[in-house]
């Protein structure tokens, strides 16, 4: 498996990294030269000494610029030093209603790139497709943008209009407006499918209330009269470790769910405690939009042989971030480590390929009704690499 000085002084739209957060202890400060820095004060003594416009010299404006520039050298789109207003509006990016438009945004290949439009959001209606590249926003270049910078300019007041500059997969650019509005994000969604046979559950979002909705969702069916179940993380752009964790462990009996490593704590396991439901068919459906928290349970799923996945490749979300606070109410975000999933295979800018790969022109849903229905009876986990794993 590859391997991968504190200070004290005092979004527009959700950004899916940066919901994996652990915690990072003052432990794991790393000494540094104490006169690295120096140059630094110097440059802001000059400009104190020298600006013309005295007036306009913000000492607090000015650090936290500085502590801004020092963590984006690292050129990683997840980690990002927040001033109090950025802590403010991350903190509500992690509540279940927010406004702006719905999307989840990450950087690929030095472009800001749409993880997935949010279900049922003004985003999605627009338009808006997973993996389109936003070259502008309201008529201004996003080269060189931040993620945070990017948040602030389509994220404002509900009612108005924001314009994004997208281009699609085949290379269509076009001008996209859209009205924000209030997003109200519920975690999941259950019905019956195949005439009462088959539960679907769709998660759409890991939050803190994710898996008691999950149980309330799976005690809501009659489990011994299914014949199994279909769990959708299509558009589901991820969310709290802790989350994903428990949620895994509602389908899987035992065994490794989650490989994390970092440099604190090197290699680290998380294991399931028993499932709550029977051991039938599972079909998780994936697509590019599937990322992060989302890709750890469908990772778990899949590699502990307890159900099969359907759709396309997952997003490609497997490093996590420790988020590490200040008295000012400003915070460091930071990527700490990788996470694998539990045969040790990497996700970070690869994502899960499905076992069964869904064409343009199939619906997901039917294809894994397909798949349950033609192994009605049999009992997880079985050996699915000894499947020939082929769309019914």
């Amino acid at each position: 498996m590859p391997n991968r000085r504190m200070w004290r002084k005092g979004l527009a739209v959700l950004i899916p990294s940066i919901l994996l957060v652990l915690a990072l202890g003052v432990g794991g400060v790393q000494e540094a030269n104490d006169e690295l820095f120096a140059p630094v004060y110097q440059i802001y003594q000059y400009i104190r000494s020298y600006f013309y416009q005295p007036e306009r010299i913000d000492d607090q404006k000015a650090l936290y610029g500085a502590m801004k520039g020092v963590v984006q050298h690292l050129e990683d789109p997840y980690s990002e030093f927040l001033d109090p207003e950025d802590r403010q509006r991350f903190d509500e990016s992690l509540e279940g209603e927010f406004s702006g438009v719905g999307i989840e945004l990450s950087i690929v290949d030095n472009v800001i790139t749409v993880i997935t439009p949010l279900v049922g959001t003004p985003a999605e209606r627009a338009g808006v497709r997973a993996g389109d590249q936003i070259l502008g926003i309201d008529g201004e270049s996003t080269e060189g943008m931040t993620l945070t910078e990017a948040a602030l300019r389509i994220r404002g007041e509900i009612g108005t209009t924001v314009t994004l500059t997208v281009r699609h997969d085949d290379g269509l650019i076009e001008d996209i407006p859209i009205v924000r509005d209030t997003i109200v994000i519920v975690p999941v969604k259950s019905e019956l499918r195949a005439d009462g046979r088959i539960g679907y559950i769709r998660l759409y979002r890991f939050e803190q209330d994710t898996t008691s909705e999950l149980d309330l969702a799976l005690s809501s069916f009659d489990l011994d009269g299914l014949t199994g179940l279909i769990l959708d993380l299509r558009n589901n752009p991820g969310g709290l470790l802790n989350e994903s964790i428990s949620v895994s462990s509602r389908f899987v009996d035992d065994g490794v769910l989650l490989i994390t490593q970092d440099r604190l704590s090197d290699e680290k396991k998380y294991y399931a405690r028993g499932n709550k439901i029977p051991n039938f068919p599972l079909a998780v459906l994936i697509n590019r939009g599937t990322a992060s928290a989302s890709e750890i349970t469908a990772g778990a799923i899949r590699d502990n042989n307890m159900g099969i996945l359907i759709g396309e490749q997952s997003f490609g979300k497997g490093v996590f971030q420790s988020l590490i606070e200040f008295p000012d109410g400003s915070a460091l975000k930071i990527t700490a480590g990788e996470y694998f999933t539990p045969n040790g295979t990497v996700v970070n800018e690869i994502g899960l390929t499905p076992d069964i790969l869904v064409e343009e022109e199939q619906d997901p849903i039917d294809v894994a009704i397909a798949w349950i229905e033609a192994h009605a009876g049999v009992t997880m986990p079985i050996d699915l690499d000894a499947e020939t794993a082929q769309a019914p």
